[in-house]
């Protein structure tokens, strides 16, 4: 499967974006996906994840009540609502994919075998 993401730019704080992600070759629907960021000098970080046949949605502390990840499934897109941007916030910004049939939500990196090319999200303050 390949990720497209996209939606990324330029805000000022406490402003909105949301990003877009989209599969193509194959559908989402056997697989977790997430979103993760990496800031400039930083590891690349878990921000949400689900299962896309449905499951608990999971986020990272640093975001929990400001963002939300959802999904179409006619699409075969997911999405990342961003509200109440910070500079912190500022990352390059990637979705990802589990193996199909791993439907448990996992944190780490290295449980994801499918990316993104990943979209620039810088917060102004």
């Amino acid at each position: 499967v390949q990720l497209q993401a996209c939606g990324g730019g330029l805000v000022q704080a406490g402003d909105s974006l949301r990003l877009s992600c989209v599969a193509s070759g194959r559908t989402f629907s056997r697989n977790t996906v997430a979103w993760f960021r990496q800031a400039q000098g930083k590891e690349r970080e878990f921000v949400a994840a689900f299962p896309w046949s449905g499951g608990a949605i999971v986020y990272a502390d640093s975001v929990k009540g400001r963002f939300t990840i959802s999904n179409d499934n006619a699409k075969n897109t997911m999405y990342l609502q961003m509200n109440k941007l910070n500079p912190e916030d500022t990352a390059l910004y990637y979705c990802a994919a589990r193996a199909p049939h791993l439907n448990v939500v996992r944190r780490d990196v290295n449980a994801y075998a499918y990316w993104g090319q990943g979209t620039l999200v810088t917060v102004s303050s």
